[in-house]
């Protein structure tokens, strides 16, 4: 038996697979803490007031590039063990999406902190508490919607408007995606809350990879309908 084909079929085995998507997770999770690090440290350190609101929005401000790097990385990575660069990846995936990344994702943390602090001091601004209901919808939405765009400008080259206008397509064509995100939100939301944003800085990579799982039917329509 050769060397080459040798190789191939110890990069092709499933434990050679599952070795490889384990390494990927954890190099893209160590990529995703240094991407988003500047802003992360000091956001450990606040407390939770809700007048620190807008400086958390501008701590969070690093995380859009760093998912999209993520989202990138593990989707273009072959899981083979004799051909495993996601650093690389990552790395590619920021550049070329950084701008992209920040078009989306600023105006997304605005909105929320907006949103935020309306619900907050909703007695201060005189905002009755039936209130409380449609913003939080609105919030959920702003964000879902953000979930898709992210991924879009991720994997395809569209401009930012035709980003948004099917990422808001695609919550009511791709309902199993938009309920999938939604369970990770409230995952995540209840990873923080009982815990901290460490623990959910420390499962980043994972749930990057869930978002792109749940994603899956809404890329492969994008890819077969407005895609040459």
């Amino acid at each position: 038996m050769s060397t080459a084909h040798a190789g191939r079929q110890f990069g092709d085995g499933p434990l050679s697979r599952f070795a490889s998507r384990v390494y990927t997770l954890l190099v893209v999770e160590v990529l995703l803490l240094v991407a988003t690090l500047p802003g992360l440290l000091p956001l450990l350190l606040l407390g939770r007031d809700p007048s620190n609101l807008p400086l958390v929005a501008l701590l969070l401000l690093p995380v859009g590039p760093a998912v999209c790097a993520a989202l990138y990385a593990l989707r273009h990575q072959r899981p083979d063990l004799t051909d495993l660069r996601p650093a690389a990846l990552f790395w590619r995936g920021y550049r070329i999406n950084v701008g992209g990344a920040l078009r989306i994702w600023a105006p997304t943390l605005l909105w929320l902190t907006v949103l935020a602090l309306n619900l907050a001091y909703s007695g201060a601004v005189g905002l009755g508490r039936w209130w409380v209901v449609p913003l939080v919808l609105i919030a959920v939405g702003v964000t879902l919607c953000a979930a898709n765009a992210l991924v879009i400008t991720s994997l395809f080259e569209f401009r930012t408007r035709d980003v948004l206008r099917l990422a808001v397509h695609f919550l009511v064509r791709t309902p199993g995606v938009t309920v999938g995100n939604a369970l990770l939100l409230a995952a995540a939301a209840g990873v923080t809350a009982v815990f901290s944003e460490a623990v959910l800085a420390l499962l980043a990579s994972v749930v990057v990879l869930a978002v792109l799982r749940v994603g899956d039917p809404m890329i492969h329509l994008i890819r077969k309908e407005f895609t040459a």
